[in-house]
């Protein structure tokens, strides 16, 4: 009985594992760690609602992640989550982005494992574009 608890135990404790690296971003490349830097690609991924990562090839190991400057998407798990993940899926996935690194409100220019930066397409804010299609910003 008891071997049959370890097992049990192990396996839930593998499925965590596999779901998070299931839930884990694909972007790899090496964040601007300065403000002003400008770098620009496809957007490649969106992870929720104001972090999409960039890259100009492809490959994964050079697409950076940003968590947009001038927009706070509601949280991905709250209510409205996946509408902003959605938006900013059906805005800016696939399109050509050029973006400049910022300071955040903590004065740092990475937060978390993302380049804090303020993305355009086609001259225009990404920030802006999510206002225009309506949606309520609210997150952290």
């Amino acid at each position: 009985m008891r071997l049959a608890r370890i097992f049990a135990a192990a396996v839930a404790l593998g499925a965590v594992g596999y779901a998070a690296k299931a839930q884990a971003d694909p972007c790899e490349g090496q964040l601007p760690t300065q403000p002003g830097v400008r770098f620009a690609g496809i957007v490649r991924y969106v992870g929720d609602g104001d972090s999409l990562c960039i890259g100009r090839t492809t490959d994964p190991k050079e697409w950076i992640e940003v968590r947009l400057s001038d927009f706070n998407a509601t949280e991905l798990h709250d209510a409205g989550g996946s509408a902003a993940k959605a938006a900013l899926e059906r805005l800016a996935l696939r399109h050509e982005a050029v973006c400049t690194s910022q300071r955040g409100h903590s004065g740092r220019v990475i937060s978390f494992d993302r380049v804090i930066a303020r993305c355009e397409i086609r001259s225009r804010s990404i920030g802006d574009l999510l206002r225009a299609a309506g949606l309520a910003e609210g997150g952290n």
